[in-house]
């Protein structure tokens, strides 16, 4: 609708976790890192937690498609919310494996025949499993059980565990101790800075076609970091409904009061002040797995409510 009038190809601020508007930062470069070297190290388990739309399955989908051009065979679970023989069925089919007996333990046969056939053939098979905080303790035991899939050196199977920050919590508990001590490699995602709230909308606005013409004004843009924390997610909400807004009043560029009123429509105004998020700077090499700063439970309850 309001694509001719700001002169874009495609619409920039889709919800959906397209890789090619996947922004790098600091945080996100240091992320996709962890993930790309635990699976070429054959670390076995590596996990990527982050709040709430912060881009963890936009990452997820980037090594996705890093790992499709490696050719290496990957099994990506969406639905987390699976029961043992479910999880099993799943992950088989989308490994391409076939197997007509749905015995447990011939599935499991089934499935190290094949990881030891990639294995002498020089080849990496990895899982992906994301919103893995609402797996059963059950699921998440049979997800340990398949690290014992090895070699007398390395591991046959690679696993990613992404979710939301309940998963560290999860993981926490004493009954599964023994997974938390397999995870070899942890990365988060983060909210954006001012600065990178700013990169990160005038890239997507590059990516979808835009000209050097400015389409939201700086204090747009300030009050768009403001009101969202620097969470993408809500950035791309609030951007969205601006650029409908000023395509309705004829106006360009997009100027802070719109974002107020988009603000108010979906209640961000009325949220308590709270410290703004700031990035933690790097201490070391372990940078990228320190702890996020910022609850944004406020925030997410009251997008999840209906408009």
């Amino acid at each position: 609708m309001y694509k001719k009038f700001f002169g874009l190809r495609e619409n920039p601020f889709n919800v959906n976790p397209d890789p090619r508007f996947l922004v790098s930062t600091r945080h996100t470069e240091e992320a996709f890192a962890v993930l790309t070297y635990g699976i070429q190290a054959r670390k076995g388990f590596v996990t990527l937690t982050g709040e709430v739309g912060t881009g963890k399955t936009t990452l997820l989908n980037k090594l996705l498609d890093w790992l499709h051009q490696e050719n290496l065979a990957t099994a990506f679970v969406f639905n987390s919310r699976l029961n043992v023989t479910q999880f099993l069925d799943f992950m088989m089919a989308d490994f391409g494996i076939p197997c007509d007996i749905k015995l447990k333990s011939q599935v499991l046969i089934r499935l190290n025949q094949w990881l030891l056939e990639r294995y002498r053939a020089g080849e990496t098979a990895v899982l992906i499993v994301d919103e893995a905080q609402n797996l059963s303790p059950q699921v998440l035991e049979e997800i340990r059980l398949l690290t014992n899939l090895e070699t007398a050196t390395e591991k046959l199977l690679q696993i990613v565990l992404s979710g939301q920050p309940e998963l560290d919590q999860k993981l926490s508990q004493p009954g599964l101790r023994q997974l938390r001590q397999r995870i070899t490699l942890r990365c988060k995602t983060y909210p954006l800075t001012l600065e990178e709230t700013s990169s990160y909308i005038h890239e997507r606005l590059r990516v979808a076609g835009a000209d050097s013409q400015p389409i939201f004004a700086t204090d747009a843009i300030e009050a768009l970091h403001r009101y969202s924390r620097g969470i993408p997610r809500v950035i791309n909400m609030l951007c969205e409904h601006a650029l409908i807004s000023a395509f309705v009043d004829q106006k360009r560029p997009v100027e802070a009061h719109t974002i107020d009123e988009v603000a108010r429509e979906f209640d961000l105004h009325q949220i308590d002040p709270i410290a703004q998020p700031v990035n933690p700077e790097p201490t070391g090499e372990n940078a990228s797995l320190m702890e996020a700063l910022q609850n944004l439970a406020t925030l997410v309850d009251r997008l999840r409510r209906p408009s």
